[in-house]
């Protein structure tokens, strides 16, 4: 009973009493208190993310500039090709 006696005092000594309807009321807390370790860790967070987003849309950017050019140069080749193809045809049909 007396050890219990010493935990209840030092439990109470240890957490102080809290004030509930004051930091649980939206109406009557109008201050918020942020822990700035958790608050900094969150904010490098979110700022390592948003380098993140932005070296994907780069790299895609990228991507899809090389992709437009390699397809420019496809199409660019098949026309030659095809304009050569009509030229060798009409040639041979002039012979003829």
């Amino acid at each position: 009973m007396a050890s219990q006696e010493k935990a209840t005092e030092a439990s109470d000594l240890t957490f102080p009493a809290a004030d509930v309807d004051k930091d649980l009321s939206v109406q009557n807390n109008k201050s918020l208190e942020v822990d700035p370790k958790s608050s900094e860790v969150a904010t490098s967070l979110e700022i390592e993310h948003q380098a993140g987003v932005e070296q994907k849309e780069k790299e895609k950017k990228k991507k899809d500039a090389l992709q437009t050019l390699k397809t420019t140069i496809v199409v660019s080749a098949v026309i030659v090709a095809v304009a050569g193809v009509v030229f060798a045809v009409t040639k041979k049909l002039r012979e003829k």
